[in-house]
């Protein structure tokens, strides 16, 4: 019998085989977190023969791996190597090898003094050899960014011997032989090779010019001398040149790109100062020479002003402007200075005002931001001269370092700027300024989007949300455009459902020359002739439209200028329904459809291509994947895995996921994540645990890593703990959030139901911010779920309402009015659908075991909602349960917390859901008197 069916029997045998395996893998624990790794800051060498990347664990240490490129087995690794750069030649590597962390916890527990803790080393890699070189005591390094000859590395201060203790007290004579006090340490400038080397001393601040022939460096004072002093280094010559020396500080160094010139500011004010005025210089390098530009005094900087320390300070790219920050000058107030008040004396209080463009809380969020502003103005090298850009009616002027045009763009939302408390969509004026001349031409008022200018700088064009369509402006003919006129398809977000305006999908960029300029509908790119001479073309013909497909530009080199019509255009592709990705090849001139190079069922992100070869890397992973790093060329007609991070899942039991198509109660189809563990059995009764938080199937194949929880459950480890884990899509009607989440999620959860293995005695749903206040809705309407987890929700719109969001200082009137929460409407215009949505008022309905965390720190959700629910309960008589982390923010920010917090969400769930023994946290509490002396996990009977 056997052998008339050796196959049948053979499949079998497999099959049974792989069941078996499964089912002797082991669930995860809270003990594998730590050890799960992540891939990133991957690059891949110029000429594309070698990609690097650093794999890191959650706790302990990393290693930075070296792979050749088509060359998989070849590779390099450096423990607990990081913060790696290639040379251009693609020979060199180097980067920082950190202590171990296990050493470094252990003389934290002997409280060892920071000057004795283990620093950073230097790696020098000849990737040709894979001979490496170590530097110890290393602070940092720096290598220019092109023709990478010379590496300058900055060490610690030297250990002081006990030797030179010991001599350093023994008579007057030796002591006066001690060496000076300073900030400043060894600089070592060398190549790679070792054949070339200079030593520095006392350096505090270094930086190369952009093609590594001279590096500036700042040297720190000695003692009390003032011998503090700016030089640059001429590597071509090996010798130094000193720019300035005696003032208090040099601050903000920065080369030309042509390596001409290096502007500085600096101060002869003490460092002890209050306030110090600097002043701002060139120093030219062919002449060795030094300029003042501007101090305080100058007449063409902001009126009653200085220069300012805080701003930015560069070049542009073709050496024509120097861009630098002026502020307001000190201001002086005679309360501030009156020394005959004590500090317990002084008044200290908030006065909110309501003819304040800004509430008091997001003035004090931006108190610094403030104090450091900071308005724009230049130095014209060849005009010799200084134009103040921004001022105090015009604060905000973007300028493109890149640039050639003699233009910047300004906004200004002053007249709106009130009212944003309320209507976060508010309009702003649209400003050309004039980099010659610093006149400043108002083009658009109130116009609901974001300007930006074209490369060659001949349009100006935004999105407006308000006409849910592209405009542009003509900056030679002064005419306003009409960019997307004659497109039938919509190009506002099509699945927009909040009381605001929507917005766009965005722009692909400008050909080059400003001849066309690419925009994106929900799939497609059409190209659009600025002149208007040509009607929009869709490029990629209606095939996204057709297929579900969405199609986008993949930006291959990110310092282009304009998009080159010989260059092939890659296009990032995602399936809508199935949600396959990938990428195609497009036209640009939009006769032939895209053409699949890469398309299936996998996330694709990252791809990066070498600079001057096809090679190319990218990111791939499914829910059972981890996104590892792969190689290939822009054909992807195969990739090899360069990558191999987490070989420990395969000992897992982990699981799958597959896509849930269900319908809403209002007949909307709608699609959600279906976990399930990877032993599964279909016979078995599962319980059922159900996330959610607006849409997600769209992550259908990305990874999911074992991490502690911030807020929310962790898929992989209740699915690996055998649960099912059930995640709906969610689309609202405006005016209902909490009816809309009762009719989306409900059905979905019937809809798995029906698949015959969820135990529905035992399912719970679990959510955060968001997702909290709907699990706070759903069971005042429902008995269905036998528990439930509710993080920092909002129970009482009423209160919330009038709430801040303390981590930005904004007034929470904004997110009813018009986003996420979607009542569309004030308090006193719609006070039914605030309380009818607010769960707080039918708290006597609820009759589910609920769990909260609402922590005492939260930047989005006052906490008090999160007492208003919990003591509802307890006033009812219901279990329920408040976790409070102390000083902690919406999502937890502590690890150590997150790991608790994911304890206990395992326990609660374990208990109502499979029958496990309460842990003494829930049936004993935590009293006050023992915070901070035990956790209390221990299960009920232990």
């Amino acid at each position: 019998m056997m052998n008339r069916y050796p196959f049948l029997f053979a499949f079998c045998f497999l099959w049974f085989s792989v069941q078996v395996y499964a089912q002797q893998k082991r669930p995860l624990t809270h003990a594998d977190y730590d050890a799960w790794e992540t891939v990133d800051s991957e690059k891949i060498t110029k000429n594309g023969q070698w990609v690097g990347f650093e794999i890191k664990p959650q706790e302990g240490d990393g290693r930075f791996e070296a792979s050749a490129h088509g060359d998989p087995g070849k590779r390099y690794l450096v423990p607990r190597g990081e913060a790696f750069q290639f040379t251009d030649d693609g020979q060199w590597v180097l980067g920082k090898i950190i202590p171990e962390k296990d050493s470094v916890k252990l003389l934290k527990l002997k409280k060892t003094k920071s000057e004795e803790m283990p620093k950073d080393s230097l790696f020098i890699l000849d990737l040709s050899s894979g001979s490496i070189e170590k530097l110890a005591r290393v602070k940092s390094f720096k290598i220019p960014a092109k023709n990478q000859s010379w590496v300058a590395v900055h060490f610690e201060k030297e250990k002081e011997t006990k030797e030179a203790k010991k001599d350093s007290t023994e008579t007057n004579e030796k002591a006066e032989d001690k060496r000076k006090s300073t900030e400043g340490t060894t600089l070592l400038l060398r190549d790679f090779q070792g054949n070339q080397s200079f030593e520095l001393s006392r350096v505090d601040q270094y930086g190369f010019s952009e093609n590594g022939k001279y590096l500036f460096y700042r040297q720190a004072t000695e003692d009390t001398l003032k011998n503090a002093a700016l030089q640059v280094f001429d590597l071509s010559k090996g010798s130094a040149m000193l720019v300035d020396e005696g003032k208090a500080d040099y601050h903000n160094m920065v080369f030309s790109k042509d390596e001409a010139f290096l502007a500085y500011l600096t101060t002869e004010d003490s460092a002890k100062s209050k306030k110090p005025y600097y002043d701002l210089y060139l120093y030219d390098l062919k002449k060795q020479s030094t300029s003042k530009l501007a101090d305080k005094d100058h007449p063409n900087i902001l009126k009653e002003g200085m220069v300012s320390k805080n701003g930015d300070l560069y070049f542009r790219e073709d050496g024509q402007y120097l861009f630098f920050g002026t502020a307001p000058d000190y201001q002086t107030f005679a309360y501030e200075e009156d020394t005959t008040i004590l500090d317990e004396d002084r008044v200290k209080l908030d006065i909110w005002g309501w003819q304040d463009d800004e509430i008091q809380p997001m003035q004090l969020s931006r108190k610094e931001q403030e104090l450091k502003r900071t308005y724009l103005a230049l130095y014209d090298l060849q005009a010799g001269a200084i134009r103040q850009l921004e001022d105090r009616q015009l604060m905000d002027i973007n300028v493109d370092r890149k640039a050639t045009h003699g233009f910047a763009l300004g906004t200004d939302d002053a007249a709106q700027r009130r009212k944003y408390s309320w209507d976060i969509q508010i309009g702003r004026d649209i400003y050309l300024v004039n980099l010659k001349t610093g006149q400043k031409t108002k083009i658009v008022g109130s116009a609901y989007g974001y300007p930006s200018l074209s490369p060659e700088g001949k349009y100006i064009t935004w999105y407006s949300q308000s006409d849910s369509t592209w405009l542009g402006y003509d900056i030679e003919k002064k005419a306003n455009l009409n960019l997307a006129k004659g497109i039938s398809e919509a190009l506002y977000q099509e699945l927009h459902d909040s009381p605001s305006m929507p917005g766009g999908y965005g722009s692909a960029g400008w050909t080059e020359g400003d001849k066309a300029f690419l925009i994106y509908d929900r799939y497609d790119i059409w190209k659009i002739d600025p002149t208007g001479k040509t009607t929009p073309q869709n490029i990629t013909l209606g095939e996204g439209r057709k297929q579900k497909i969405t199609f986008r530009r993949q930006v291959l080199d990110k310092e282009e200028r304009g998009i080159k019509a010989k260059e092939p255009l890659i296009l990032n592709a995602f399936h809508e329904t199935n949600k396959k990705s990938g990428y195609y090849s497009g036209d640009l001139t939009g006769q032939k459809p895209p053409s699949p190079l890469l398309f299936s069922d996998h996330r694709y992100y990252g791809l990066t291509k070498a600079e001057n070869s096809d090679a190319i890397t990218v990111r791939r992973s499914t829910y059972q994947e981890y996104p590892d790093v792969f190689a290939g060329n822009l054909n992807m007609t195969a990739l090899e895995r360069l990558s191999f991070a987490n070989p420990q899942q395969s000992e897992v039991n982990w699981g799958s996921v597959e896509l849930v198509e269900y319908l809403a109660n209002d007949g909307t189809p709608l699609q959600g994540l279906l976990f399930k563990p990877e032993d599964f059995d279909a016979e078995k009764r599962y319980p059922l645990m159900v996330y959610f938080y607006e849409r997600n199937s769209d992550g259908l194949h990305g990874y999911r890593a074992p991490v502690p929880s911030a807020s929310i459950i962790n898929i992989p480890f209740f699915v690996s703990n055998d649960y099912v884990v059930f995640v709906p899509d969610i689309k609202y009607d405006l005016g209902l959030p909490g009816p809309s989440a009762y009719n989306c999620i409900i059905p979905g959860v019937q809809s798995v139901i029906t698949k015959g293995f969820i135990d529905t005695e035992n399912m719970a749903i679990q959510g955060q911010s968001w997702g909290g206040y709907q699990v706070a809705y759903l069971i005042t309407r429902t008995n269905m779920f036998k528990a439930a987890g509710a993080g920092a929700p909002v129970v009482n719109m009423t209160s919330a309402y009038g709430g801040i969001r303390w981590g930005t200082g904004m007034s929470r009137m904004f997110q009813y009015e018009q986003t996420q929460s979607r009542i569309g409407g004030t308090l006193w215009e719609k006070p039914l659908y605030y309380l009818e949505n607010s769960p707080l008022f039918y708290m006597d309905r609820v009759q589910t075991p609920v769990l909260i965390m609402h922590n005492d720190a939260d930047g989005a959700v006052p906490w008090y909602q999160g007492i208003e629910m919990f003591m509802a309960l307890k006033r009812l008589n219901q279990p329920a349960w408040l976790l409070q982390y102390n000083d902690e923010d919406h999502n937890l920010r502590q690890r150590k917390n997150r790991k608790d917090l994911s304890i206990r969400l395992s326990q609660f769930f374990d208990h109502y859901l499979k029958g496990a023994p309460a842990p003494l946290w829930m049936t004993e509490g935590l009293p006050a008197v023992e915070k901070g002396r035990t956790l209390k996990y221990e299960l009920e009977g232990e």
